[in-house]
């Protein structure tokens, strides 16, 4: 499928509207998806994903092949979730809405694994919509696209070292929220000893 990609990416930049419209065509559900982790709202997550290949589409001559074309569009896509996610900050300071599915929903396997699978799906989206913008950009970008930290940190406009720093707050916020260990209050993430 990369052998495919490139070829499109090829004739994409020589100015092939068509080979553009495939590309769009071939990865929009995961474009779609890194959007919606990011931003935790389907509407949302249309708007990154169409400013995202607006972005890409000028860009694309700029396009140098250092990187998988989808790990190019996935850049563009945060760097859109991101803008979109500190406008809204500035506007308003709504609570993100947690009680959203998430855009797979379809586990495989027998019912009671089904079922769990979908609990806990459901108990680490609304975790990841939990947090602060800044750590579950970098959560996700990292552990869900497998982008390197230095990819991350230039991506997000912050040293390497900060986004290893904001990746390990965040792991430990999802492990603290989601499997909070015996005694460890969930609210402060301290023993019950050094909590009182």
């Amino acid at each position: 499928m990369s052998n495919d990609l490139d070829a499109l990416v090829a004739s994409a930049r020589e100015g092939d509207r068509g080979a553009f419209d495939d590309l769009v065509r071939r990865t929009y559900a995961d474009t779609y998806t890194l959007a919606y982790r990011l931003t935790g709202d389907e509407e949302d997550a249309r708007d990154v994903v169409q400013e995202a290949y607006l972005r890409a589409h000028r860009s694309l001559k700029r396009f140098r092949g250092d990187a998988r074309f989808t790990t190019w569009l996935y850049r563009i896509t945060a760097n859109c979730a991101s803008t979109l996610l500190e406008r809204r900050a500035k506007n308003r300071h709504d609570e993100l809405d947690t009680d959203i599915g998430l855009a797979d929903e379809h586990p495989r396997g027998q019912p009671e694994a089904q079922a769990d699978s979908h609990a806990l799906r459901s108990q680490l989206q609304e975790a990841l919509l939990g947090l602060p913008p800044t750590l579950r950009s970098v959560i996700v970008l990292r552990d869900i696209y497998d982008l390197p930290h230095g990819d991350i940190a230039a991506e997000l406009g912050i040293s390497e070292a900060a986004a290893k720093v904001r990746l390990h707050r965040a792991r430990r916020k999802l492990r603290e929220d989601l499997f909070p260990l015996r005694g460890e209050d969930p609210e402060t993430g301290l023993g019950a000893a050094r909590a009182g």
